[in-house]
Parts: structure tokens; C-alpha cells; sequence
């Protein structure tokens, strides 16, 4: 992953958390909490898909007749 969309990611986690505190905190009229759960959702979306990317390039290596062998990364039973 290249380090631009690790800060993307991370800034998009962050900016979801901080939502989250204020719609938890009670203190948001209606508009803005509708703003900030269709906010909230457009990053969820944007950090799912950038999971998703990771998933698929993510390979785990696995030694194999004396040297290493790159296998895909499984997440059956994985939660």
C-alpha cells in the first residue's frame, strides 16, 4: 500500500471516529446528524473498499521444498 492512501485510510478512520463522538454526544440537531451519518457512510464505503484492495494483495509467504513460495491470502474463518 503506498503511503498516500495509508494517510487516505487513516485520515477517513479518524474523520469516521470523530463523527461518530459527536452523534453519540447528543448534542447535534437532526440536519446536522443527517449530514454526519451521510458523511460517516461515504467513509465507510471509502475504507471498505480500501480494505478490500489490501485483502486482495495481501499474500502470505509459506516455505515450500527448501525456499519461499507466495500463496494468496486466505480469510475463510477469518472475522
Amino acid at each position: 500500500m503506498t503511503e498516500k492512501k495509508k494517510v487516505d485510510f487513516e485520515q477517513s478512520l479518524s474523520r469516521l471516529e470523530e463523527l461518530v463522538d459527536e452523534m453519540e454526544s447528543g448534542e447535534l440537531g437532526l440536519e446536522e446528524m443527517i449530514r454526519h451519518f451521510e458523511e460517516g457512510s461515504k467513509l465507510v464505503e471509502t475504507c471498505s473498499e480500501k480494505l478490500n484492495e489490501v485483502e486482495l494483495k495481501i499474500e502470505k509467504l509459506v516455505k515450500k521444498d527448501g525456499g519461499m513460495k507466495a500463496v494468496p491470502f486466505e480469510t475463510e474463518g477469518v472475522e
